[in-house]
């Protein structure tokens, strides 16, 4: 079995690594040669637990190969996998260019007949457009069936994900080619659901934005508990015991982020105006993300007054733990905010400072640890919960900030610990503690 993987990014990468670690040989294919060699020499271009690992495995064991050619990416596959990217547009709709340069390509470089399967995150619609591009600009007289394969991998987790799934969604033109796509997945053993292919097309943006609602819902929820005096940690953690509604994606926080939630919710609601259907609820998710992703610079100002000239530690950068992702993160909006409000500002990430310092250079001081970021600083942020900085213990900003003002955009300490220390401690849907001298 011969499989091609049309695209190194998250998606392609972890499928194509997975794939090769099941037994298939698995060419993974990227027009950025300098790129392609890393991958060779088993560099991994992402950060993700474990991927890098089975990269120089499956590369050793030479069932893992890296091309920057299309003739040798597309020539003798059984499968190809599409998983390049699909960058949002202004409007809100998915920018379909790569996809279509893809398809192209393959149906110029095929010599087989191949089942092409989509995995990038397309509207309704793509595969069928991309059949007709197969067809149109055949020229190998080869036959190409198409099929949808959407994935649903966390990243931070999305190695584990693979080999231990939900499901795995199949929509194929016909129940042979469902059949041989399931065949393929046979060694996952994870339970598998065959539809149409506009089906699963809408299964991954219905997912996504479902989850997307959780996390707006909650946050919500949280802004009405800070203003009755409720505590959102207890009241998610009794609704969440209702197996109607259940548990994940209930932590309140600053909102969501990364490459996916922000750019699918919106293109499912820029596919729905397409369709002449108006949908408010998922114009609401998107607002109050918006507004969330910023309320944490809001408290800061209605206690504070005003940052200028303030030392400010921000700690946490990437928009999740176990990433280097900073794709529509809060930490970009809050560190934008601070500069132009003329604060210092010292970052921490353990992962995904490169990125941030690509983007602000010299204005921002980057610290090798949490605690190095907080130190003499006025005013500390908790923008993303990685294991170090939510086990600082509270005694340290006492011990080595210049006044110890935590703002927690992921609640990571509970409220009775930080009553037993002289902070000011402010998080999301909880009681705020002023117990420092601002």
């Amino acid at each position: 079995m011969e499989i091609s993987i049309a695209g190194t990014g998250y998606v392609g990468l972890v499928t194509g690594v997975c794939l090769s670690e099941v037994g298939y040989h698995v060419t993974c294919y990227d027009i950025d040669e300098e790129k392609v060699q890393r991958m060779r020499d088993g560099v991994s271009p992402i950060y993700e637990p474990g991927l890098e690992e089975l990269m120089k495995k499956n590369i050793e064991a030479g069932r893992l190969h890296f091309t920057s050619l299309a003739t040798e990416a597309y020539k003798d596959k059984d499968f190809i996998f599409i998983a390049v990217g699909t960058p949002e547009r202004e409007d809100g709709s998915a920018n379909l260019q790569y996809v279509e340069a893809v398809a192209k390509a393959i149906a110029t470089h095929a010599t087989k007949d191949t089942i092409v399967v989509t995995k990038s995150t397309v509207p309704v619609g793509t595969n069928e457009h991309v059949k007709a591009i197969l067809t149109k600009e055949n020229k190998h007289d080869v036959q190409f069936y198409i099929a949808s394969n959407p994935e649903f991998l966390r990243e931070g987790s999305a190695v584990y994900d693979t080999f231990n799934g939900d499901r795995i969604v199949i929509g194929a033109e016909n129940e042979e080619v469902a059949s041989k796509v399931a065949a393929l997945y046979e060694p996952f053993r994870l339970p598998m659901v065959k539809t149409s292919i506009r089906s699963a097309e809408m299964i991954k943006y219905a997912a996504n934005a479902f989850l997307a609602t959780k996390i707006s819902f909650i946050n919500e929820m949280a802004n009405i508990c800070e203003r009755v005096g409720a505590n959102i940690d207890d009241v998610s953690s009794g609704i969440g015991m209702d197996k109607r509604i259940g548990k994940e994606f209930l932590r309140a926080g600053i909102g969501y982020g990364g490459s996916c939630f922000p750019k699918d919710t919106k293109a499912l609601l820029q596919l729905a105006s397409e369709q002449d259907y108006t949908s408010p609820m998922l114009q609401s998710v998107i607002e109050v993300n918006d507004k969330q992703r910023v309320v944490l610079y809001q408290k800061a100002i209605e206690r504070l007054g005003s940052l200028v000239g303030k030392r400010v530690a921000v700690l946490g950068l990437a928009f999740k733990p176990n990433t280097d992702d900073i794709r529509e993160g809060a930490s970009l909006l809050l560190i934008d905010a601070l500069l132009k409000d003329g604060a210092h500002v010292s970052v921490y990430d353990p992962i995904a400072m490169p990125h941030v310092e690509k983007l602000f250079g010299e204005k921002l001081q980057y610290a090798a640890s949490p605690v190095d970021a907080i130190t003499e600083a006025d005013v500390a942020f908790i923008v993303t919960e990685w294991n170090d900085i939510k086990s600082l213990p509270l005694t340290t900003y006492l011990e080595k900030m210049h006044t110890p003002i935590i703002l927690d955009g992921r609640n990571c300490y509970t409220i009775e610990e930080a009553k037993k220390h002289p902070i000011t401690y402010v998080s999301i849907g909880r009681e705020s503690i002023e117990q420092s001298r601002l």
